[in-house]
C-alpha cells in the first residue's frame, strides 16, 4: 500500500547513466564466481582432506539455492524495493564468500555455498528489473547489450585468474576476490540505484514451495544425470519428481487468484517462444564452455593454461558483436535474426568436430571467435524477445522466469553434453578410437540440436518484438510503481 504522500519519479539522469554499470558488476560477479572455483576444485579437495569428486557438493549446493529462490526474487523486489533487495542480495553474496574462505571443513563450506546462493539467487533478477522498469522500451536492447558485456568476460578471466590464484597464493582468495568487488557494488548502489516498489499481494508460499522444489529436483537431477551411470536411476528419478512437482504448481496456479507465476504470461507469444527457444538452443550449446577445455586438455593433450587462453577469443568476438545486435534487429526482425543466426549456430557449433589432435591452435582461433560472435547475437536476441511485450504488470514474473529458464539451460545443456560424450565414448562403433573422435561426434549431434529449435522461432511473426525496436516507443511505467530515494 503506497501512503497519500507518495508521488510517480522518474529515475535521475544518474540512476539512468549508473544503473547498468551496477547490473553489469553483478553479472560479472556471478559468472566469475562460477569459473573461477571450478580451477580450485582440486586443491580445495586437499587443503580440506577430500576426495576432488566430493568437492561437487560445493558446487551443487549453490546451483540448488539459486534455483529454489530465483521465483522468489521478483516479489520480494516489488514488495520491499529493488535497491534495498538488490544491497542485501550483493551483501549476502559478499559476507558467503568471505565464509567460503574461511570454511575449514567441506560441510561448512557447502553451508557457506548456500548462503553465497541466496544473494547470487536475486542479485541478477532484480539488477534486470530495475533496469526494466527505469528505461523505455525503445533504449532497452541497447542497455541490455552493454549489461552481458562483462558476463561474457567472466567465464575467460576465471579458469585464467583462479589458476593463477592458486598458484601464486591459495584456494582462499577465488572466494576473497569478491569481497572488493561486493563492497563497491553496496555502495555505489545505494547512491544510485533506483528503489521501484510496486503492490503486490501475499506470497503465494503454496505455489512457491511447488515452483521452487520443482526447480531443485529438476537441477538436483541433471546434476547427477552427467555423472557415473550408477547415478543415473537416482537422476531420473529426482527429476520426474521434479516434473510432477511443476505440474502440480500449474494446477495451483489456475486455481489460485495471485500465483506465484501467472500462467497468462504463456499466452503472449513472444514470451514463450522466448523462453522455449532458451531452453531449446542451448540443449546444443550449454556445454560448449565445458567441452572445448576438456577437448583441448584431455583429448588434444594442451597444458590447462593453454585452453584458458584458447577461450579468449570466444569472449572477444561475443564482445565485438554486441554493438552490431541492436541495428541487426532494427533492420531484420526478432524472426529473422533468430531463424537465421540459429542455423548459424549450429553449423558453427558442428565445425569444431573438424579439430584433431593435430590441428594446430592458431588455426582454431578463427572458429572459436565464429562461434563466439554468433553465440553472443542468439543469447541477446532471445533474452530481449522474452521482455518484449511483458505488460507493466508482468515484468516481475517474466523476468524471474527468464532467470529460471537461463539457469535450467545452463543445467540441460551440460547434462546432455556430458552424457552424449559418455554415451560415445563407451559406443561400440566408438571402441578403440581415439578419444577425439567421441568429442567431434559429440559436436555434430550438438550441432543437430540446435538446428531443431529454429522449428520454434518459425512460430514467431515478422512485426514480433518490435516494441524494444521502434524507436518511436515510450517509457512504459505504470502508476502503481514508485521511485524511492533517500
Amino acid at each position: 500500500m503506497k501512503n497519500d504522500n507518495s508521488r510517480i519519479q522518474a529515475p535521475s539522469a544518474a540512476s539512468l547513466k549508473g544503473l547498468p554499470w551496477i547490473a553489469a558488476m553483478a553479472l560479472f560477479m556471478q559468472t566469475l564466481d562460477a569459473t573461477i572455483l571450478n580451477t580450485a576444485l582440486p586443491s580445495m579437495a586437499a587443503s580440506l582432506a577430500r576426495s576432488p569428486l566430493e568437492m561437487q557438493s560445493a558446487v551443487i549446493s549453490y546451483a540448488l539455492t539459486v534455483a529454489l529462490l530465483i521465483p522468489v526474487s521478483g516479489w520480494l523486489a516489488d514488495r520491499y524495493g529493488t535497491r534495498r533487495v538488490f544491497m542485501i542480495a550483493v551483501a549476502l553474496f559478499t559476507v558467503g564468500s568471505l565464509a567460503c574462505a574461511l570454511s575449514p571443513t567441506l560441510g561448512l563450506l557447502v553451508a557457506a555455498r548456500v548462503l553465497q546462493g541466496i544473494g547470487g539467487a536475486m542479485m541478477m533478477p532484480v539488477a534486470r528489473l530495475a533496469l526494466i522498469r527505469a528505461f523505455p522500451r525503445s533504449q532497452l536492447l541497447g542497455v541490455m547489450n552493454f549489461v552481458t558485456m562483462p558476463g561474457l568476460v567472466g567465464p575467460v578471466v576465471g579458469p585464467l585468474l583462479g589458476g593463477w590464484l592458486v598458484e601464486a597464493a591459495s584456494w582462499h582468495w577465488v572466494f576473497l576476490i569478491n569481497l572488493p568487488i561486493g563492497v563497491a557494488g553496496i555502495w555505489y548502489a545505494r547512491r544510485i540505484m533506483p528503489d521501484f516498489t510496486s503492490p503486490v499481494g501475499r506470497l503465494d508460499v503454496t505455489g512457491f514451495a511447488l515452483f521452487g522444489g520443482g526447480l531443485v529436483m529438476v537441477s538436483l537431477g541433471l546434476e547427477l544425470l552427467g555423472e557415473a551411470a550408477g547415478s543415473r536411476p537416482l537422476a531420473l528419478g529426482l527429476a520426474a519428481l521434479g516434473l510432477a512437482m511443476l505440474g502440480g504448481y500449474v494446477r495451483h496456479a489456475r486455481l489460485t487468484t495471485s500465483p506465484l507465476v501467472g500462467l497468462g504470461l504463456f499466452k503472449r507469444r513472444t514470451f514463450w517462444i522466448g523462453i522455449a527457444g532458451n531452453l531449446a538452443s542451448r540443449l546444443g550449446t550449454g556445454g560448449i564452455p565445458l567441452l572445448l577445455p576438456l577437448m583441448l586438455q584431455v583429448a588434444f593433450h594442451h597444458s590447462a593454461a593453454a585452453a584458458g587462453w584458447m577461450l579468449a577469443p570466444v569472449a572477444l568476438a561475443a564482445i565485438a558483436a554486441k554493438s552490431r545486435v541492436t541495428p541487426l534487429i532494427e533492420r531484420l526482425g526478432y524472426r529473422r535474426i533468430l531463424i537465421g543466426n540459429t542455423l548459424a549456430l549450429a553449423v558453427a557449433t558442428a565445425l569444431f568436430a573438424l579439430a584433431g589432435p593435430d590441428t594446430p591452435l592458431l588455426l582454431l582461433i578463427p572458429l572459436l571467435a565464429l562461434y563466439g560472435a554468433i553465440n553472443s547475437v542468439q543469447l541477446t536476441s532471445m533474452n530481449t524477445l522474452v521482455l518484449a511485450d511483458l505488460k507493466p504488470s508482468e515484468v516481475s514474473s517474466g523476468n524471474g522466469m527468464l532467470a529460471v529458464a537461463q539457469q535450467l539451460a545452463i543445467s540441460f545443456g551440460i547434462a546432455v553434453s556430458a552424457a552424449l560424450l559418455n554415451g560415445y565414448k563407451g559406443s561400440d562403433w566408438l571402441a578403440g578410437a581415439d578419444l577425439s573422435r567421441a568429442f567431434q561426434a559429440t559436436f555434430v549431434t550438438l550441432g543437430l540440436i540446435t538446428s531443431a529449435s529454429t522449428l520454434l522461432f518459425l512460430r514467431l511473426k515478422q512485426g514480433d518484438g518490435n516494441t524494444l525496436t521502434s524507436k518511436a516507443a515510450q517509457p512504459q511505467r505504470p502508476v502503481e510503481l514508485q521511485e524511492q530515494h533517500g
